[in-house]
């Protein structure tokens, strides 16, 4: 097939997914820092992210994979408005998130949340867990009394596998797996229909992950979650994503569903992604051999936008 061009891949939701309009929409995202440099205090502008684009189905996950640095914690946060892009659009339910004032952004926000990478970092030390997953309640004021605030607390850490009678200990009594159960607890009290998973299993033991993992998948199935999943770990990715899009040096370089992507990967930094993954097998372990390191695109910009490949495969032009 041709290679068609697209500034912005259409993307096909998942089967299951109740409806064909995008429940988040993003495009041409772009986050610049400034910088500055020597004694005169030159400025110039580092690219975290530049130009993505992309769509979230509802009740769809799209993981977004890459390597440290690579702008993917930038893209998550940039999408929920914790930290504004500097250009291009976010939409969530075709609301442009951009043109919303405060009280709108806080009403706004009760549909999107975010679970952090590290847990414990994300607890307060000095807040029981029930009064931290209590907390957006009180926020939003979702309760009419603190009595139904306990009742819907004491529900959410049933939900994710926990005692309810933990409701008054302290963070630090807690191992990493039930911390990072707790901050879920607290990012579906409010009833999101969108999460942003920021590397929720990386801190986390490989026992434990697959724990979280499932029970995020239980989560989505029961309450209709859309999530984007950030994460380094290629199998986890596969197992639980529907669509996954690779970023590499701040931009998108390839777009597809999980099993197209992992079966006919087509960008060279793809395939060097999918070559590192470990396999639990030793001597096809040996037999492996690692690709090199790859080369950046070509500096013509159109060299960046993503053509369709095949069907629902879509890749930056530079890699054909």
């Amino acid at each position: 097939m041709t290679p068609s061009e697209t500034t912005a891949p259409e993307t096909t939701a998942p089967a299951h997914a109740p409806g064909s309009y995008p429940l988040i929409s993003v495009r041409n995202l772009c986050k610049h820092y400034p910088l500055r440099s020597g004694w005169g205090f030159k400025t110039t502008m580092f690219k975290a992210v530049e130009d993505v684009s992309f769509n979230i189905m509802p009740n769809e996950t799209l993981g977004l994979v890459g390597e440290s640095g690579s702008g993917k914690s930038t893209i998550g946060r940039a999408v929920t408005m914790l930290n504004p892009p500097t250009s291009g659009v976010v939409a969530f339910e075709g609301v442009d998130l951009a043109e919303q004032n405060a009280h709108e952004m806080r009403r706004m926000r009760k549909r999107m949340q975010m679970v952090f990478q590290d847990p414990y970092s994300a607890l307060n030390p000095r807040m029981t867990v029930g009064d931290y997953v209590a907390e957006p309640l009180v926020i939003h004021d979702l309760c009419a009394s603190a009595a139904e605030r306990r009742e819907l607390v004491a529900g959410l850490f049933a939900k994710v596998g926990l005692e309810p009678r933990y409701m008054a200990r302290f963070p630090h009594q807690f191992s990493g797996g039930q911390r990072q159960r707790i901050c879920i607890a607290r990012a579906i009290a409010v009833k999101p229909s969108f999460i942003v998973a920021d590397e929720p299993i990386a801190a986390l033991d490989v026992s434990i992950q697959a724990q979280v993992v499932n029970l995020l998948q239980d989560l989505q199935e029961e309450l209709g979650l859309a999530y984007l999943f950030i994460s380094h770990d290629l199998r986890m990715v596969r197992y639980l994503c529907h669509r996954v899009a690779v970023i590499w040096k701040g931009r998108i370089v390839e777009l597809a569903p999980s099993e197209l992507l992992y079966g006919n990967p087509l960008h060279p930094y793809t395939r060097r992604l999918l070559s590192a993954v470990p396999v639990p097998d030793p001597a096809i372990e040996r037999a492996r051999t690692r690709l090199p390191q790859v080369a950046g695109l070509p500096d013509d910009p159109d060299s960046h936008d993503l053509v369709e490949a095949e069907p629902g495969h879509y890749v930056a032009r530079g890699a054909l």
